[in-house]
């Protein structure tokens, strides 16, 4: 049976390349011109632009409704350029470029540079197709499949589930079908149970679960809510500890669950329990299964009773004694999407979770009172608070943090809405600035502001890049609430540093140290890279009408699951919206 699709199977229109796109040098050469042809050249950009501007605008009278039980979402008729087979008589548009781009943006239309990261999102799909097929990622310079002990060693294409949506959105439909396909004939739970695998809870839900339901909802293909719930029962299990609070690892075959041994006295740690609400939530919703919702809520319900130092929420809790450990908070690692998850708990409610809302803001203002400084040089950054001491650094993982402020201004206390959206594009301008002063133009792991040094990473084990999605995300929420062009200027430069640093010919590797003009790969095309980062910049040179967050709110993976229109239904600790 399959249940009618929130987006239709055709795909979204772009159009093609015009010819000359592709002939631009990679390297401009130095000429002498006379100020009659400088002219020239500026008139024609500026005729390229409005041309441009004119015939790639969306038509935004291409809109179908579909229902899922939720109500009625509009969303934009999607069809993108087929990458196959054309209709008799037609003439195919010509494909994209092989890459590196480097355009200038005021030269390209907007739905040009969508097709330019679909093209990023093909190469990296059909690599990781001919050279990893059923592996979790690549390793693109030795071209065979890797794997790491966060989905137990075994073979459970990361990468095919991780990258369903975004293939789906994109419009590549037979790369789509191909992984449908290996997903109903090889995603074999029992399988994966006689080889006695141990996962990480955390990372099967959002990039597994989260990537089938979002898969789900996109296609109306019930193999994946099939799947999601599968693979949801095994994980249950981790939650069989003293306090309810999950084990981070959980094996599949015996249901045994155990903790990091580096995670302090083996605590769990808060951004791993605190980033199954979402998922849990939409479970219960489509099976009628009240188990998920009871596993996530009773979580929130124990972290409301704790003491909390400063306000702050510690990164470690023992799930025996139900104690904090180390007093360490952060916005990154460790603890970066349990903050997110308290918003996005309140969006996917239709705001009508206000426990979740008053919980992320009062975890917000301590973070402000606390963790938020502005360097000498006049930039905001989050620093870690560990010990009654703040750390003058922030992380890569961090930088998520911009976009979920403009996410979450709407509905702030104190008609504090522009204050938040402000706090959200100095973090975004901080972020920019980790890019703009390397070598590559790519963000290093973390950054230090101290001893004269600002937004630099110092540590060599520091100054890598892994194709990380976060700043390209809060470019993509700061355009949706401001439509400062700035944000698709950024997100552009990064587009193309990927392009021409991270390209190789087996995929998209991560680099050891974005400050050397020389740099090494690690050799690792993460699953995320097209789950996250590809979409990220896809959406953020689309119009907004695709996927909007009204409609949608993002798993911390980017997998969007709609909003929940729970009409007469009053879920514990949820109160009619306040509209």
């Amino acid at each position: 049976m399959t249940t009618p699709a929130l987006l239709p199977l055709s795909g979204r229109r772009i159009p093609a390349l015009s010819p000359g796109a592709s002939s631009f040098p990679h390297h401009r050469a130095t000429l002498r011109l006379s100020e009659k042809f400088i002219l020239l050249l500026i008139l024609s950009a500026f005729i390229t632009l409005c041309f441009g501007a004119f015939f790639f605008l969306p038509d935004n009278s291409k809109h179908k409704r579909f229902d899922l039980g939720l109500e009625d979402v509009l969303i934009p008729h999607i069809d993108a350029p087929k990458m196959g087979k054309h209709a008799a008589g037609q003439t195919p548009p010509p494909p994209p470029p092989a890459g590196p781009f480097y355009l200038p943006i005021v030269l390209v239309a907007f739905q040009v540079l969508c097709v330019i990261v679909l093209q990023m999102m093909k190469h990296a799909w059909d690599s990781y197709r001919q050279y990893g097929w059923g592996h979790n990622e690549l390793k693109p310079l030795a071209k065979k499949g890797h794997t790491t002990n966060i989905f137990g060693n075994s073979q459970m294409g990361a990468t095919i589930v991780d990258a369903l949506d975004s293939l789906y959105i994109m419009g590549l439909h037979e790369e789509f079908k191909d992984g449908q396909e290996w997903i109903e004939q090889n995603l074999d739970f029992t399988g994966v149970v006689s080889r006695n695998a141990e996962v990480s809870v955390f990372e099967v839900n959002i990039r597994f679960i989260g990537g089938l339901l979002a898969a789900y909802y996109l296609s109306g293909q019930e193999v994946f809510k099939l799947k999601a719930v599968q693979l949801a029962e095994k994980l249950l299990p981790a939650f069989n500890t003293p306090t309810g609070i999950p084990w981070a690892m959980v094996n599949l075959k015996s249901g045994v669950g155990r903790n990091w041994g580096w995670a302090s006295a083996g605590s769990s740690i808060l951004a791993e329990f605190g980033t199954l609400h979402m998922e849990f939530v939409h479970l219960t919703y489509l099976t009628g299964n009240p188990v998920y919702y009871q596993k996530v809520m009773h979580i929130r319900k124990l972290l409301a009773k704790m003491d909390r130092p400063n306000g702050l929420y510690p990164n470690y809790l023992n799930p025996r004694t139900g104690r904090w450990g180390q007093h360490h908070t952060s916005v990154g690692g460790l603890g970066d999407s349990f903050y997110e998850y308290l918003l996005k708990a309140w969006l996917m409610s239709d705001k009508t979770d206000t426990e979740a809302r008053k919980t992320y803001d009062d975890a917000i203002e301590a973070i402000e009172r606390h963790l938020i400084r502005k360097s000498n040089g006049g930039l905001t950054f989050i620093g870690e608070w560990k010990n009654g001491h703040l750390e003058r650094k922030m992380g890569h993982l961090t930088c998520f943090a911009g976009g979920m402020f403009a996410l979450g201004a709407d509905g702030s206390p104190d008609d504090k809405a522009g204050h938040y959206l402000q706090l959200g594009a100095e973090i975004a301008h901080t972020c920019h600035e980790s890019y703009d002063r390397t070598v590559l133009k790519l963000g290093p792991e973390a950054f230090k502001f101290d001893s004269g040094l600002e937004a630099v990473a110092v540590r060599q084990n520091e100054k890598y890049y892994i194709l990380r999605p976060e700043v390209i995300e809060t470019y993509w929420y700061m355009w949706r609430f401001t439509h400062d062009p700035k944000y698709r200027q950024w997100g552009w430069e990064a587009a193309q540093a990927i392009d021409k640093y991270c390209r190789v010919s087996g995929g998209f590797s991560g680099v050891k140290d974005v400050y050397s003009s020389n740099p090494t790969y690690d050799d690792v095309q993460q699953s995320f890279f097209l789950a996250e980062t590809l979409k990220y910049l896809y959406l953020l040179f689309s119009s907004d009408d695709l996927l909007p967050l009204d409609s949608w709110v993002f798993n911390t993976e980017a997998h969007p699951l709609p909003v929940l229109h729970l009409g007469n239904i009053t879920l514990p600790g949820s109160q009619p919206a306040q509209r």
